[in-house]
């Protein structure tokens, strides 16, 4: 396992730290790697642990089935194959732990990363909004604003005097007052009419059935006619 890592560790620190990196005579240079170069390490390194875990897996599956083929046959060989066994599982529990501290670097610098970029939008849109407002004079504002609440005042006042009307003005209560009077005025005067019309006889109204029935225009017509008639045929 230490080989592994020192092949690993190797690895990542020749392709880490390039030939740029270190100056004509020997020493490293003073500026760091940035946050998006260790992100993408990071990430290649996990993805070569993945790839030794699969590794493994695929190993320790394959010493299983040799320590089941030779279990009765050949016991010796059994034995050292449950043993390499056991070692690609310490490998692979090891493995597990460092990809584990690994994901844990990374999401660190991401969200340091994610923060920095973060605070540099804001200081950007606070530099913008001071910019606007160097170009702003408080007093300008506060005699804009009290110019506008003169003209609001006066725009009502204008108002209130257009919709004011012409004329004397009544007071609505009074005339209902003076209103219900007279109706009640009138209310008692139709009751006391009401009171005067005198009863009348029933000898003194007149009959339904008339005295004498008047010959209709009609009838004297005919009459009239056959008189003619008469003295003509004499």
């Amino acid at each position: 396992m230490s080989k592994l890592f020192k092949g690993s560790s190797s690895s990542i620190s020749s392709s880490h730290y390039p030939s740029s990196s270190r100056s004509k005579h020997g020493h490293r240079s003073r500026t760091g790697p940035t946050p998006q170069d260790a992100i993408h390490k990071l990430r290649e390194t996990e993805a070569m642990l993945a790839k030794k875990q699969d590794f493994l897996e695929k190993k320790i599956e394959q010493e299983i089935m040799i320590a089941k083929k030779n279990g009765l046959k050949n016991k010796r060989v059994a034995l050292q194959a449950l043993k390499r066994k056991k070692r690609f599982e310490q490998q692979l529990t090891q493995i597990d732990g460092t990809l584990s501290t690994i994901e844990f670097q990374r999401e660190a610098l991401e969200n340091a990363n994610t923060n920095t970029e973060v605070l540099k939008t804001m200081g950007y849109a606070a530099k913008a909004i001071k910019g606007v407002h160097q170009n702003m004079d408080l007093d300008k504002i506060e005699s804009l604003m009290q110019d506008i609440t003169e003209s609001q005042e006066v725009a009502q006042e204008i108002c209130d005097a257009i919709s004011r009307p012409f004329g004397d003005s009544f007071d609505e209560d009074e005339l209902l007052a003076e209103l219900a009077e007279l109706e009640q005025e009138e209310l008692e005067e139709s009751m006391k009419n009401m009171c005067r019309v005198p009863s009348v006889p029933a000898s003194k109204l007149p009959s339904s059935r008339p005295s004498e029935r008047t010959p209709s225009k009609k009838r004297v017509e005919d009459h009239d006619e056959m008189q003619m008639l008469a003295a003509w045929a004499m």
